[in-house]
C-alpha cells in the first residue's frame, strides 16, 4: 500500500520576475532577492497540494499571490511556512530594494 509521505517542501517560489539567489531548490531554505520595483507579487507553490502554507512579510500574514510594497534597503523579510502532517519547513527570503 502507498502511504502519504509528509512533504513540507515548496515546489517553487516566485517574487514577480526577480531571480532568487541561490536558484530555487526545495531543500534550500534561505534566499536573497534584489529588486528595484516598488512592489512585487509573491507566489509560492507547495510540492504537496494538501500541505498548509502561511506567508508572512515582516511578521504580517499575506495572501499567496498578493503584492508586497518594499521598504528601501534589506529589511524586507518574507517567510513561507509549509506544514504537512507533522513535517514543517520555513523558507526565508530577504528582499533588498535598491533606490529606483
Amino acid at each position: 500500500s502507498v502511504t502519504d509521505v509528509e512533504n513540507a517542501s515548496l515546489a517553487d517560489i516566485k517574487i514577480s520576475n526577480n531571480i532568487l539567489s541561490p536558484a530555487f531548490k526545495a531543500d534550500t531554505l534561505a534566499y536573497t532577492v534584489e529588486t528595484t520595483d516598488a512592489s512585487n507579487a509573491i507566489t509560492a507553490v507547495p510540492a504537496d497540494a494538501t500541505a498548509a502554507m502561511e506567508i508572512t512579510y515582516n511578521d504580517k500574514v499575506i495572501a499567496n499571490g498578493s503584492r508586497i510594497t518594499w521598504a528601501t534597503g534589506s529589511s524586507n523579510v518574507v517567510k513561507i511556512k509549509v506544514t504537512d502532517g507533522s513535517a514543517t519547513k520555513t523558507y526565508e527570503i530577504t528582499v533588498t530594494k535598491a533606490e529606483g
